[in-house]
């Protein structure tokens, strides 16, 4: 979403009795920074733990996996949408005003959009990985790589920058009613533009990706019922299924949080004069749209194993593992302490494994 389509200033836009202004103004100065501020701070803390999770264990295994990266850059993304949520309590408490200047005002609307597509673009990338793990995880093997992750989360980043042109060129300061500055999204035309405009936003952020996630998922139940790919071995199975479910849990969350915000949207687009009933819904969707990047970080504490294990790993003091190396032409006994990794990467060799071990040397008399 973009600060320009909130509607915390658009009170004066219709005629109402004085007790529903002031419920609206009590509604906009209380109810909603609160609950926004909520969202703010579970979220920015759950994110952060994410992110901190999985870069403790790519110092430790040196390696992280596919949906590692995957995580990491939708947390990434997450986190970076949260942090627009203060500005936007400022407005509300404002009623619309905006004390940032100009520059701000385009980075900050800038940053929410371009946070919100690839937030929805990772999963839709997330999803496709899914389907060549499930469908085709031996014939696409070699293409399901960190680097190959990597390179299509850039790709990602590239293609939201530069799908929120219209952002970075039309977003700027406009005079309020009541002598105040607010940050909007001018459009050249706003009678006609806003209307494309709300268009380009639902297809490009929610509908085309949600038809290819729900197209990708029904491609992988049909393959699971029909069960002629070739199976990896059992672990590698069971390990495959809990990932998907997870994806499948992620995906339906963007759904249910983000599908209000965009029917709103557009029904917004026929509404002359909106209601108190209709901007207490708009807030509430917005609201929801929020706490998507807010819930991501719980599901895959509830619905990862792993995560769960290397989230124990990240937060717990550091600590190694004594073994026993073969003894010298001394005759003493060399104890070695091991990295503690509880999925150490298969790409790292035992020379490897050895070379980073500190060695702590005990005389045998």
């Amino acid at each position: 979403m973009d600060f320009a389509h909130i509607p915390n200033s658009s009170f004066s836009s219709f005629s109402s009795p004085e007790n529903l202004k002031e419920d609206y103004e009590q509604y906009n100065n209380a109810l909603m920074p609160s609950i926004f501020g909520f969202i703010c701070f579970i979220g920015i803390f759950g994110n952060s733990v994410v992110i901190y999770t999985i870069v403790k264990k790519a110092k430790l295994c040196s390696q992280p996996t596919v949906p590692d990266i995957f995580i990491f850059s939708l947390s990434i993304a997450d986190l970076l949408f949260l942090l627009g949520m203060p500005f936007l309590i400022h407005q509300l408490v404002g009623h619309g005003s905006w004390c940032f200047g100009g520059t701000m005002c385009t980075v900050i609307t800038a940053l929410d959009s371009n946070s919100q597509i690839v937030s929805t673009y990772i999963l839709t990338v997330m999803t496709l990985d899914r389907y060549l793990a499930t469908v085709h995880p031996i014939r696409f093997k070699h293409v399901r790589t960190p680097f190959v992750a990597g390179a299509a989360v850039a790709l990602v980043w590239v293609f939201s920058l530069v799908s929120i042109t219209p952002v970075w060129m039309y977003t700027g300061l406009m005079r309020l009613k009541d002598g105040s500055v607010g940050c909007a999204l001018l459009l050249p035309d706003p009678a006609t533009d806003t209307y494309w405009f709300t268009l380009y936003q639902f297809f490009l952020a929610f509908a085309l990706p949600w038809a290819v996630i729900c197209g990708v998922f029904f491609k992988i139940l049909q393959n699971m019922s029909a069960a002629v790919a070739p199976l990896p071995r059992h672990s590698q199975r069971v390990r495959t299924r809990k990932v998907t479910r997870m994806a499948v849990a992620i995906c339906l969350a963007f759904f249910v949080c983000w599908a209000p915000y965009y029917v709103l949207q557009l029904a917004h687009l026929g509404v002359q004069r909106p209601t108190f009933a209709f901007l207490y819904a708009y807030n509430i969707a917005i609201s929801l749209g929020y706490a998507n990047s807010c819930i991501n970080p719980f599901i895959y504490i509830v619905l990862s194993e792993t995560f769960k294990r290397q989230l124990v790993v990240a937060l717990r003091p550091p600590h190694g593992v004594l073994r026993v190396a073969p003894a010298p032409a001394d005759g003493s006994m060399s104890l070695q302490v091991a990295p503690d990794c509880s999925q150490p990467s298969h790409s790292q060799s035992k020379r490897e494994l050895l070379r980073n071990m500190l060695p702590v040397t005990v005389a045998v008399h």
